[in-house]
């Protein structure tokens, strides 16, 4: 159980966090039940389906199964993936009509490639952003994670990722591996100035990029809305380094800090860090 203030993250495992004291809260906490609809609600919306046309989604992180009730009071047919034994005990107990799997989304996604019309996840992502052991390597796990989404997926379909990043680098850790998998996208923040509302969509595309949604805010005003977005065009060379001399000590340190928010391991700076050394004979 985590402690007050305390990150679930921090705290385990999911599949120990998750156990049976923790999965009853999704059946009898109202107030998670609602937040829980609401998101998965959201998510939907940002998937853009076609309307009044009945579609083969992916769950990920499908705990419960209170986003795949959801899904199936919209029409859609649904698989959910969890890691949790508990969780999917107590969407098994609650006759959720979607098919339910037992997995680590961070090993792959097992369905053949094209299966889903589209993906929603609600807090999970940034559960692989954590090394619960020494194999566990989390850029790896975000990458594996990705490119087998993007392959379960038909070409162009969307996914909706509702997620809690700790910080800024974390954030950057997921999108980058998203990037890599072939996924263009951006992330959509709803009500952005609230400290207990505020919501991240990581809203990823299999197929050329398209639009993303307004925002949601409290005051409904257009310039409170807040998204960013990122492809897999590459930033120009001289624009992106401007200033900075190939192979230099500030080249070297640069490299090092990205390969740090990429989850690599990279030795220490020093003072002999990026110091040209002399040939051998």
């Amino acid at each position: 159980m985590a402690a007050r203030g305390q990150r679930p993250e921090r705290s385990g495992p999911p599949e120990l966090f998750y156990d049976k004291n923790e999965a009853r809260k999704y059946v009898r906490n109202s107030r998670m039940i609602d937040v829980q609809t609401k998101m998965a609600g959201r998510a939907l919306e940002l998937l853009c389906l076609p309307e009044g046309q009945p579609c083969y989604l992916l769950d990920i992180g499908c705990g419960s199964g209170l986003s795949g009730d959801y899904l199936s009071d919209e029409g859609h047919y649904w698989v959910g993936i969890d890691i949790s034994p508990a969780m999917l005990d107590v969407a098994l107990d609650r006759d959720t009509e979607g098919d339910l799997l037992l997995g680590d989304m961070g090993q792959g996604i097992p369905f053949k490639p094209g299966s889903f019309d589209g993906c929603i996840s609600i807090s999970a992502v940034q559960w692989l952003c954590n090394a619960n052991k020494k194999s566990d390597i989390p850029a790896k796990r975000l990458y594996c994670f990705f490119s087998a989404l993007y392959s379960v997926l038909v070409h162009g379909a969307r996914a909706v990722l509702q997620l809690y990043p700790e910080n800024s680098e974390q954030l950057e850790l997921i999108t980058t591996q998203a990037t890599r998998a072939g996924f263009t996208g951006g992330v959509l923040v709803d009500y952005p100035n609230s400290a207990r509302a505020k919501k991240f969509y990581l809203c990823l595309f299999s197929g050329p990029s398209t639009f993303i949604p307004m925002a949601q805010n409290e005051d409904d005003e257009e310039e409170e809305a807040r998204e960013s977005t990122f492809t897999v065009e590459r930033v120009p060379y001289m624009m992106a380094r401007r200033g900075v001399v190939r192979k230099s000590r500030q080249w070297v340190l640069e490299k090092k800090e990205r390969r740090r928010r990429q989850g690599k391991e990279v030795r220490p700076d020093t003072q002999y860090t990026g110091r040209k050394r002399k040939p051998r004979f």
